[in-house]
């Protein structure tokens, strides 16, 4: 099986291209968005290949799984065949409702009413990455199912030498309230925070918080990022609205302690053994700032999360999902 795929989301397509399939994917001269190629910071086997974007019309594909509605019109014009007519296709819906992905010609809706853009079609299945997203998302009549996110396994690496707080977000500054930036100052008033993702430099300047209050790793390979996290004694997951961070996942499968907002999927990935969720801030700065404070217990929670993650986000059983719905739809 030959399998087009744009590289989009980085942790979620490392644990697809990992699938017995080969993927396919685009790649440009500048490596923009739409033609990044295979991983530099992630580890993808060689099943992943690259092909320039103006020679996939000499690739023999078997079907397409797309991530943005412009890739819709990409596949007309790199592959020239049209998805869920001559191509077998899915679509796979990575966020929370938002007006951005929705049907624009539709008016003004509140979040549990927006309609996918989707939502006219039954030709291209609609595949959500939470059971919170497929709930709240109006899918219309397209075919929607569920395939709960997988990730490769870091193993467990808790050290927690460190009594400090990890955090991963990219784009803190830019995404503001939706990932919970805003809330960092009041967290870092009970534990020392240190912030990972991509363009997280500037965030201690933005926020007003001291250097010691908040130290920033901008932009690490996967495995240094690992190394890193596994040293911080709780994982704190400050967003308001998002679907699921992979981070989220990976911090457990490390084997640290969790600390989160009760907000979207987070309250079904995240049982009361394995951490603390709560809608209250000034709860969780409490959790986090006690977990830092007791190693052994953060090493307890971390252990019991990291089991659960194991068992419901394992790899092969997000591949198995993954092979059964691709082989169904070429059928």
């Amino acid at each position: 099986m030959r399998v087009l795929l744009w590289h989009v989301h980085g942790s979620w397509a490392t644990s697809f291209v990992h699938g017995p399939w080969t993927s396919v994917v685009p790649v440009t001269p500048d490596r923009g968005p739409d033609g990044l190629g295979r991983a530099r910071t992630f580890p993808w086997p060689d099943r992943a290949v690259e092909v320039p974007h103006d020679r996939l019309r000499d690739e023999h594909v078997d079907a397409v799984v797309l991530q943005r509605p412009h890739e819709f019109r990409l596949v007309e014009e790199w592959l020239g065949r049209r998805p869920g007519r001559d191509v077998p296709a899915v679509y796979v819906e990575h966020d929370t409702p938002h007006r951005r992905f929705a049907d624009a010609d539709l008016p003004e809706e509140v979040v549990p009413d927006i309609r996918h853009f989707l939502h006219g079609r039954s030709d291209v299945p609609l595949v959500h990455v939470t059971h919170f997203n497929e709930l709240f998302w109006n899918s219309g009549r397209a075919p929607a199912t569920v395939i709960e996110h997988g990730v490769v396994d870091p193993g467990y690496r808790f050290v927690g030498d460190m009594p400090r707080a990890g955090i991963v977000i990219n784009d803190p500054l830019r995404r503001g309230r939706t990932t919970g930036t805003d809330l960092l100052p009041r967290l870092a008033r009970q534990v020392p925070l240190d912030l990972f993702g991509m363009n997280v430099t500037d965030a201690p300047r933005a926020l007003g918080l001291p250097a010691e209050s908040l130290w920033t790793f901008e932009d690490l390979p996967q495995a240094r990022m690992h190394a890193e996290l596994a040293r911080r004694r709780v994982y704190l997951h400050p967003y308001r609205w998002t679907s699921l961070g992979l981070s989220l996942i990976e911090a457990m499968l490390l084997g640290l302690p969790v600390v989160a907002l009760a907000t979207t999927e987070a309250v079904e990935a995240v049982p009361p053994e394995a951490g603390v969720l709560s809608t209250r801030v000034d709860a969780l700065a409490d959790a986090a700032r006690a977990l830092a404070h007791d190693p052994e217990r953060a090493r307890q929670l971390g252990k019991e999360g990291r089991a659960v993650a194991a068992q419901r986000y394992g790899l092969a059983r997000f591949l198995r999902d993954w092979e059964c719905l691709l082989n169904e739809v070429i059928r």
